[in-house]
């Protein structure tokens, strides 16, 4: 009997240790591994132990000027219309003044003709207008001549303008230093002879001059 009870023990314990090596069927399976939780936009990227950058300085240039500056300390441009203009010399009309000259000069001679421009510097706006400031007026009387040698008569002819020219209202005569009167007289079209009388060089060196001698005084023959 003993020796059947030997085998059949073995052959328990074996059994046994088999069942205990395979999991039951019915078992729960193992959980996932859980992953990390994602960042999110609000949660900012973090960079330990980076060394902080210095705060940027801009070098002021010609093209940038005052680029240091905070936009409170800066001014706005001064706009083109009231400010910041290109200077050049320029010529205007006397419409108040050329009849008066003109009539002026008609009771010498009603054959000649006189007028009167203002000369100045007109200061341009990047927007096109201009202002115009007068320096001096300068006056023009032509008169005709049958002779362009006759040097004398138009020495008279000088002085005589000249005394018409202080007939003139002061008011209308713009700009602050004394101008000139340009004589052209004039045989055809052509032919003709021009003087240039500076007016503070007449009031100045040709006291009790007169004809020809006056007429030299201010004509440069060619």
């Amino acid at each position: 009997m003993n020796r059947f009870i030997h085998p059949l023990l073995f052959l328990t314990l074996i059994l046994g240790a088999c069942s205990s090596t395979f999991p039951a069927t019915d078992a729960a399976p193992l959980a996932p591994e859980t992953p990390p939780p994602a960042a999110t936009e609000s949660t900012p990227e973090t960079f330990p132990d980076s060394p902080a950058l210095p705060i940027p300085r801009f070098i002021s240039t010609v093209s940038t000027p005052h680029i240091d500056q905070s936009p409170l300390d800066l001014q706005s441009p001064t706009p083109a219309s009231s400010g910041g203009c290109g200077y050049q010399w320029a010529y205007k009309d006397m419409p108040e003044l050329n009849p008066i000259f003109d009539e002026a000069i008609k009771q010498l001679d009603p054959n000649a003709k006189a007028w009167a421009t203002a000369f100045g510097e007109d200061c341009i706006y990047a927007d096109g207008h201009a202002d115009f400031s007068a320096l001096e007026t300068d006056f023009y009387v032509h008169k005709p001549a049958n002779d362009l040698n006759d040097f004398e008569s138009f020495g008279v002819w000088i002085v005589d303008v000249m005394k018409a020219l202080d007939t003139i209202p002061p008011d209308l005569i713009t700009g602050a230093q004394p101008g000139f009167v340009e004589f052209w007289f004039i045989k055809s079209e052509g032919e003709h002879i021009a003087v240039r009388v500076s007016i503070q060089t007449y009031r100045d060196e040709a006291t009790g001059k007169d004809g020809e001698e006056l007429f030299r005084m201010f004509y440069a023959q060619p």
